[in-house]
């Protein structure tokens, strides 16, 4: 179950700064998952589901296939700010009708966690990006 919801919707918009070369960036980037969003053993620890945060499908285990997503939405552009060093903060990757954020974790290490995000918390031009899904 989710935290309720907030009185002001947080908005995310899509950009990537200028001179960002997103083909290098994406192959510095890796996904490490979080037990906060799993309610099962997995890669990223023992489970620690919390109370407010979207399960992760139980069909969605391989820590590879998700950093390949986590990377072709870098390359795409699908990156928000704030940007922390070198990173953005927020990547979204977009499967069909179903629209992932990845977030940075590590600054330092470009490490990020991801979650299933509610249809209003989409990025307003997220198919610019993907296509009209």
């Amino acid at each position: 179950m989710r935290a309720t919801k907030r009185n002001r919707r947080r908005i995310r918009t899509i950009h990537t700064p200028p001179g960002v070369d997103l083909d290098r960036l994406a192959e510095r980037v890796r996904y490490v998952g979080s037990p906060e969003h799993k309610d099962y053993p997995s890669f990223a620890g023992p489970p620690g589901l919390r109370s407010d945060a979207t399960p992760c499908p139980h069909e969605i285990k391989d820590p590879e296939v998700i950093c390949e997503w986590l990377r072709a939405a870098i390359r795409c552009g699908a990156t928000g700010e704030p940007w922390e060093g070198d990173f953005p903060r927020y990547v979204w990757y977009k499967l069909g009708n179903v629209v992932y954020v990845g977030r940075l974790v590590n600054r330092g290490l470009g490490t990020y966690k991801g979650y299933e995000l509610e249809e209003d918390e989409w990025p307003e031009n997220i198919d610019e990006f993907y296509g009209g899904t």
